[in-house]
């Protein structure tokens, strides 16, 4: 078999048996194909798409390319969650300790980012002392004694992914729904929780731009994983305009604590709480996803979602008293401010390009070696919707260097309209699919 023959055959839109694709994806762990080729690949099929049979064995010659984990080990019903990406979705730093609070045991692995911010361990991993390297016995104790542990994706689950995952972000294949889907599926397959909770964005700052394409994406990925035996739901919710105020690492660890306090921003608390109560309803706490996320708004609003981030980040070795001092997370050594030059309302705050304004601070990674500046980023004073007047700050921009700082500033005024008449925002919960 031959790479450059696969290669060519996919660029000219036909269908791959499987050999062809686990020969692909083999190869690509090993070594045998360099990043040159896959490349070309990655491009072939964002091109020309897979069929569902051709997504179906990408993701399952992905998931075997590495170990299964066994969590059984855990007691009661382990439900994993996954969002698509976008910018500002720090939902798993509450969402998790939050459905935790209602008695569901989250095991979650996650990785680093993909795209315009860091993902989730980018996150944590502005957390001082922080460890997502965790033992599997080690995890799978921290998950019986505290309900919850949130660690790195190890080389051991799903290695194709994690190899293709990162030549995605810096090659322009990111969003496409047969790539997402086998990347997003053999994780969550070999993770071992018993459910799973897909939350796929829709819009301009993810992947799938219209709600249509979100929904074909996610009904995909149900069937995948209920093929598998798992408890499958998806929810599509709106990525237009950033999710809650903060885009960069420390920034939305710090707003994912205000949530957890019961004084964040409405969006990111009300998305949150509808996925831990979903969370908690996967997991046999709820007799229905309703009475789930009353359940979960019930544990944001008493403390104890925040007590559960608290012993998490304590379990991991990360200082706890960032909990109380959002001081202690990392600081920015400089700022700029987009304000605004006329009285109106916002009318856009467009998310890809505030995620690039954030990439550009150093927030998010261009290159895959790239290293994230985890104070760097973005905080939106203002939403969609909301009435503003001449010279007030729209959003500030923060980071190291000036002149990047200069870039991001110019992108973020790019990303906003001002509207003479009140607009009105659109559905941030936009479908259920179970």
């Amino acid at each position: 078999m031959n790479t450059v023959d696969i290669i060519t055959k996919k660029r000219d839109g036909v269908a791959l048996d499987a050999e062809e694709i686990r020969y692909m994806v083999d190869g690509y762990t090993a070594g045998d194909i360099p990043d040159y080729q896959m490349s070309a690949f990655l491009m072939a099929v964002y091109f020309q798409g897979m069929n569902e049979e051709e997504t179906i064995l990408l993701t399952k010659y992905m998931k075997e390319s590495g170990d299964t984990v066994d969590l059984s080990g855990i007691h009661g019903i382990k439900v994993d969650k996954h969002s698509t990406g976008g910018v500002g979705d720090k939902t798993t730093l509450i969402a998790g300790p939050a459905a935790a609070a209602c008695g569901v045991p989250v095991a979650k692995m996650s990785g680093r980012g993909l795209g315009f911010t860091g993902g989730t361990i980018d996150k944590l991993g502005a957390i001082p002392g922080f460890q997502t390297a965790v033992e599997e016995q080690d995890f799978i104790d921290q998950v019986n004694e505290k309900g919850i542990a949130v660690i790195g994706q190890t080389g051991h689950i799903a290695p194709a992914d994690k190899k293709i995952y990162a030549l995605r972000d810096v090659t322009g294949t990111v969003d496409n729904l047969s790539l997402i889907t086998s990347s997003v599926m053999s994780k969550k397959l070999a993770s071992g929780s018993d459910a799973i909770l897909l939350d796929v964005k829709c819009g301009h700052g993810a992947f799938m731009q219209t709600k249509e394409d979100a929904e074909k994406l996610a009904r995909l990925m149900v069937k995948i994983g209920k093929a598998h035996g798992k408890k499958t739901m998806a929810v599509i919710s709106d990525m237009n305009q950033p999710l809650g105020c903060a885009v960069g690492n420390a920034l939305e660890v710090k707003e994912a604590i205000e949530v957890l306090q019961g004084k964040g921003p409405a969006d990111i608390t009300e998305l949150s709480a509808a996925l831990a109560g979903m969370m908690a309803y996967l997991g046999g706490k709820a007799a229905t996803p309703e009475e789930g996320i009353a359940m979960a708004k019930e544990k944001i609003a008493d403390g104890s979602a925040l007590q559960k981030f608290r012993d998490m980040v304590e379990s991991q070795g990360g200082d706890p008293r960032i909990t109380e001092d959002l001081s202690l997370l990392p600081q920015a050594e400089a700022e700029l401010a987009l304000v605004a030059d006329r009285d109106g309302y916002i009318e856009e705050l467009h998310a890809r390009k505030i995620g690039l304004a954030s990439q550009h601070t150093g927030a998010g990674r261009e290159r895959k070696e790239d290293d994230v500046d985890l104070a760097a980023g973005i905080l939106l004073y203002k939403k969609v919707g909301d009435s503003i007047q001449k010279g007030d700050i729209i959003c500030k921009i923060y980071g190291k260097n000036t002149k990047k700082l200069e870039k991001a500033l110019e992108e973020a005024q790019n990303a906003v309209k001002i509207s003479e008449s009140p607009v009105q925002c659109s559905a941030l919960i936009q479908e259920v699919i179970q």
